[in-house]
């Protein structure tokens, strides 16, 4: 005889209502965090909307772990090969999505909530060019002063003035190709007064962010003095420290 309780086969439509629950989550999860950064990136709505989109996609993402989980257990209790599968696929699913928002959240509790980070806190490099692009702009050019540099040390105590052994002009030409490579738009170049404006762009929310680079002589060598602010959020999850970081580890190079 055999046990009616054990279902060995692939054939659909048997025990597959608990797991396909998990996917269906998954599944809304997905639409969910994907639309949060295309329609703000589109303009279809406030930046702030996205996030909501984002979070919701974060719950559901955890209910299809949660309901995954559950299905997984009790598919191989019942030796429901195809139920097990598509649980197992719905957990790792819903594991990736929910690391994303879940590592944001975890990093803006741990980081500073700035948005202006720069090399040189004493004397951060000045937007010139930029200037007519941020009107309207809920983050100012102007820096923070003392209170910010403060929180900058505490959170990015790395973020230091890049020293090349080249003379100006050409640590000038370098830093311009280097910030080329990043893809960045550049909207100025002063190789007279030692200064570059460019313009970068995040990936998934498309949030503009303005960087000024300042090269200044320092006998045979020159300094090279960065500045990244976000033009909307109050923190920015480390997105500038990592830009500064990035362009300084390639100018270096």
């Amino acid at each position: 005889m055999t046990d009616s309780s054990k279902d060995t086969t692939l054939s659909p439509g048997r025990g597959l209502l608990f797991p396909l629950t998990g996917v269906a989550l998954l599944i809304v999860a997905a639409l969910l965090m994907a639309a949060a950064g295309i329609g703000t990136r589109l303009g279809f709505w406030h930046f702030r909307t996205g996030f909501d989109l984002l979070r919701y996609g974060a719950y559901c993402g955890s209910a299809a772990a949660v309901v995954a989980l559950a299905a997984t257990v009790h598919s191989f209790r019942k030796g429901r090969r195809l139920g097990l599968l598509l649980a197992l696929l719905a957990v790792a699913g819903a594991g990736a999505l929910t690391a994303v928002p879940v590592t944001w959240k975890m990093s803006a509790g741990r980081l500073p909530r700035i948005h202006d980070i720069t090399t040189d806190m004493t004397n951060p490099p000045a937007f010139v060019a930029v200037i007519p692009l941020r009107q309207g702009a809920p983050n100012p050019a102007l820096y923070g002063g003392p209170e910010i540099a403060a929180l900058q040390r505490q959170g990015y105590p790395d973020i230091k003035t890049v020293v090349l052994d080249l003379p100006m002009a050409a640590a000038f030409d370098k830093a311009l190709t280097t910030a080329r490579t990043m893809g960045w738009q550049i909207v100025a170049s002063a190789p007279q007064e030692g200064r570059i404006e460019a313009t970068d762009t995040t990936l998934w929310f498309g949030f503009k962010d303005d960087i000024v680079i300042r090269v200044a002589p320092a006998g045979n060598r020159s300094l090279v003095d960065i500045r990244s602010v976000s033009r909307v959020g109050i923190s920015d999850v480390g997105t500038n420290a990592r830009r500064i970081r990035n362009f300084a580890g390639k100018l270096a190079g």
